[in-house]
């Protein structure tokens, strides 16, 4: 599902933001409501995308949220051959809001 960023101004607070790791450096971003997860995009319909997890904090700074997360699934296993896992290898940290932006 998508999800505009003037259309979560009006579903505030947020559960959680994610940063969606998608390259070394590039993020979207993630909105999570209640037990929904929407991907943001901008008013075209495109994802929104920074090649820095700060950048995309910045863009929701006037919005009310609970949490912002860092996410990262990599592909290390597949590139060298290991068998395919039974489980995700996806890791979720909090990254908090320090005004670095």
């Amino acid at each position: 599902m998508k999800i505009t960023l003037a259309a979560l101004c009006d579903m505030q607070p947020v559960t959680k933001f994610v940063a969606n790791s998608l390259d070394v450096a590039l993020y979207n971003l993630i909105a999570c409501v209640g037990d929904a997860e929407y991907l943001v995009v901008d008013s075209k319909g495109e994802a929104i995308r920074a090649r820095n997890p700060l950048a995309l904090q910045k863009l929701v700074q006037h919005i009310d949220y609970h949490q912002m997360t860092l996410r990262h699934q990599s592909a290390y296993d597949e590139m060298i051959g290991q068998p395919a896992r039974k489980g995700s290898n996806q890791l979720e940290v909090p990254f908090g809001d320090n005004k670095l932006y």
